[in-house]
């Protein structure tokens, strides 16, 4: 049995080429919704806290869809 090497070809474009881009997208929700939680409490705002954990919730939510696609 000879041990052949998995081309890129094999694998689905969207696999392929998106998922980094998927995966940094992501990450940027992230930083911009612990910011927004961060810096709540200097500019006294409570709204600032809900979009915060709002985006956290997203982020959360879309990470384990990316990670099965490796």
């Amino acid at each position: 049995v000879k041990d052949e090497k998995v081309k890129h070809e094999s694998y689905p474009r969207g696999v392929c080429c998106y998922r980094k881009k998927c995966l940094l997208f992501n990450n940027v929700v992230l930083i911009v919704a612990t910011l927004h939680t961060g810096f709540s409490r200097r500019a006294k705002s409570f709204e600032m806290i809900l979009i915060g954990r709002f985006l956290e919730g997203i982020g959360a939510g879309r990470t384990p869809h990316y990670s099965m696609l490796m």
